[in-house]
């Protein structure tokens, strides 16, 4: 129920599915619900827990006998907060994808893995492909990420009949046309764009920019931005694959991401144009563990699962600056 799950939910409950929601509430809050519900003219299945909490979930599993797709979402996600604290990502990341991994494998349930293009580390080769040699990963995160990839396949090779897509995407961003749902970070945002929102609110003084002398051409990092719908669809678009068993492998790997490298620098430049907003920010020391530039190469998923991006940099941050907007009734 976090900011892509929240958005993966109304959109399956649109289509008529039911979904079952389990969370912790470590990053998001109860009123998401709301906002789904909103949405979709339905309230999906809510289960307040942590998937590290073994005995609760096998206890959802045994309640729902004919779960058809499982998407996991629940990791912790702040690669500089990794840095700082690498037991907690490990702990969390890695000890609830293997728990429930136990009973999606025992019960051959299709799974969808919400990877990240940090398995790459610091590619030599732009745009990166899902072929990439994965290089070590430049923090714990990614590490998390690329160690739970390796549980994945070897689960996958082991267990005749379970199925997986790992789905390494890259920097979502945006939030629902509606605005009654989008990033909702508790405390101080660890990702760029809600930080840019709430500086332009007045929330935060000033958004800083972490470096400025990169190899880029105008020295800030480049990343490949996707609008949060787009990644939700493509997160659908892969379960069907699956449940109409198109693969030709039990576990497939594709990136998700709209193929073009953006730096910090043109996104502020973008969210003004977008919004008539100015970004008062500054330049400050790189972050350890960022990489300086990811953008995908994603003509895979286009190819074999029929998916591409199909919002604009420009609508995703109007929405992002919609749904900040709109926070004000909340806050």
């Amino acid at each position: 129920m976090g900011y892509i799950g929240s958005h993966v939910t109304s959109l399956l409950l649109q289509k008529g599915i039911e979904v079952i929601v389990i969370d912790n509430l470590d990053n998001t809050r109860l009123e998401v619900l709301d906002g789904i519900e909103s949405i979709s003219g339905k309230r999906p299945i809510f289960k307040q827990m942590d998937v590290c909490d073994e005995l609760r979930l096998k206890a959802v599993f045994d309640e729902f006998h004919d779960i058809g797709g499982v998407i996991h979402f629940a990791a912790h996600k702040s690669v500089s907060e990794s840095v700082e604290a690498p037991l907690k990502y490990y702990d969390n990341n890695l000890g609830g994808l293997q728990k429930l991994l136990k009973y999606a494998v025992l019960k051959s349930i299709p799974f969808i893995f919400s990877s990240s293009c940090t398995v790459y580390g610091q590619s030599e080769t732009l745009p990166i492909s899902e072929s990439e040699p994965l290089k070590p990963p430049t923090s714990p995160y990614g590490n998390t990420k690329k160690i739970g990839e390796q549980i994945i396949e070897d689960c996958c090779q082991a267990y005749e009949g379970f199925h997986a897509i790992l789905l390494r995407y890259f920097n979502p961003i945006g939030a629902h046309p509606s605005s009654k749902i989008g990033e909702f970070p508790k405390g101080v945002p660890q990702n760029l764009v809600p930080f840019l929102t709430q500086t332009v609110r007045g929330i935060r003084p000033v958004l800083r920019v972490f470096g400025s002398t990169y190899d880029t051409p105008d020295g800030t990092c480049l990343r490949d931005y996707i609008h949060v719908m787009d990644l939700a669809e493509a997160h659908i678009a892969s379960l069907d694959y699956l449940l109409k068993n198109q693969n030709s492998d039990s576990c497939e790997v594709y990136n998700v991401g709209t193929g073009k490298g953006v730096s910090v620098l043109e996104l502020i430049n973008a969210f003004e144009k977008a919004t008539g907003k100015k970004v008062p920010y500054e330049f400050a020391d790189p972050r350890p563990g960022d990489t300086v530039a990811a953008y995908a190469d994603a003509s895979k998923i286009k190819t074999k699962i029929g998916w591409k991006a199909q919002y604009s940099l420009e609508e995703a941050l109007k929405s992002a600056w919609e749904w900040e907007k709109s926070l004000e009734r909340i806050e």
